[in-house]
């Protein structure tokens, strides 16, 4: 565990160091988030952060790669693949940051990186479904590519409001960390599970060293390069760990075990998830492209039942925390304890998000 937490803090560390440096590049390019009728700042704000966020990650790789246990990890090429990949989109995301890409750019860019890290192993080798199942490789390679491209622009649909793709990352991230490290603790040496749990701690550091530049007011905003960044990041913990678990190893209690490698990994992403999916069908059947932009992203409707930015935020960060940790819970509890505690912790987070703004104005928080 502590080589873990050296490489949460190495994360952290380098990512609050060096993203005032990032934002007086982003000033220097002219990396500017104009005001739209869909945001909700008033000023243009400086955004490129992903470059930060990137750098922070890289560090804690080169830490990783000297330490006893993790160094391990780096005798086959999976993490060199994610760094590689994540570059990639970092680099996409900084040029669309700075000069607006197309659509399609963008899209052959997560491609790209998708394909990257299943060429260097960081793909799914099986489902755990009914134990695990095996399908053709083209199958599962196709998969990988389309849990990455999912995952970036569910990230990307979420980022609307100071903090709060950070944030909610961050949490997926922690939910992650603690999933895959009960899963891969008893291992000896690192194995794949250990890669799941070192992207998982680096992804939270990366997100934790962000924030205090990210939350409301934001002096820099994560861009599209923090946006792919960070949902790639995630894919690949995703990915690595969930392709290759037996449904036996994550719980001993058989009623569980069937279904909790597929439910953990959607629960841990299922807020951003579910706001790409809502925005994808609201615009579908509003005739326009699922990539057109509007107001009604589940932030925008925050704002509008009468919460402020922070509030907002942090309930928003309440119930990704329902939803993801939650579904850890279930992995080390058995019994009815985990359900218990996941209905009560609803009913809480549905109370504050449609009583508060009664009780408390806006701008009180």
């Amino acid at each position: 565990m502590h080589e873990y937490v050296l490489i949460l803090v190495v994360a952290a560390g380098v990512t609050y160091l060096v993203t005032p440096l990032v934002r007086s590049l982003a000033v220097a390019t002219g990396a500017f988030t104009a005001v739209r009728d869909r945001d909700v700042h008033t000023t243009p704000i400086p955004r490129l952060g992903g470059v930060g966020i990137y750098l922070g990650f890289v560090a804690a790789a080169l830490v990783a790669r000297t330490l006893p246990y993790l160094g391990t990890l780096f005798t086959d090429r999976q993490i060199l693949g994610v760094v590689a990949a994540g570059g990639i989109v970092c680099l996409l995301g900084a040029f669309d940051d700075i000069r607006e890409l197309d659509w399609l750019t963008k899209l052959a860019g997560q491609i790209l990186a998708a394909g990257l890290m299943a060429y260097t192993g960081v793909q799914l080798l099986s489902l755990p479904v009914f134990g695990v199942t095996i399908l053709p490789t083209p199958v599962l390679v196709g998969l990988t590519v389309a849990i990455v491209i999912v995952s970036t622009n569910a990230v990307n649909f979420i980022d609307g409001l100071d903090g709060l793709a950070a944030g909610v990352v961050g949490i997926a991230a922690l939910a992650f960390f603690a999933y895959s490290y009960i899963v891969s603790r008893s291992f000896v040496p690192a194995n794949v599970f250990s890669t799941a749990t070192f992207i998982s701690a680096a992804l939270l550091g990366c997100c934790a060293g962000f924030l205090p530049h990210n939350f409301h007011p934001a002096r820099l905003f994560m861009g599209d390069s923090g946006a792919l960044t960070l949902g790639l990041l995630l894919s690949a913990a995703t990915i690595t760990l969930t392709g290759h678990v037996d449904s036996s190893q994550v719980s001993a209690n058989q009623a569980t075990a069937a279904y909790l490698p597929i439910v953990v990994p959607l629960a841990v992403v299922l807020l951003p998830l579910l706001d790409m999916v809502l925005a994808v069908v609201r615009r579908t059947r509003a005739g326009q492209r699922p990539w057109h932009p509007d107001a009604k992203h589940l932030h925008h409707r925050m704002l509008a039942i009468g919460h402020g930015h922070r509030r907002a935020v942090l309930i928003l960060y309440l119930w990704a925390a329902i939803l993801a940790m939650g579904s850890v819970s279930f992995v080390i509890w058995d019994g009815w304890t985990p359900l218990v505690a996941v209905l009560a912790a609803a009913v809480v987070g549905a109370v504050l998000t449609v009583w508060l703004p009664r009780w408390r104005p806006v701008n009180r928080l």
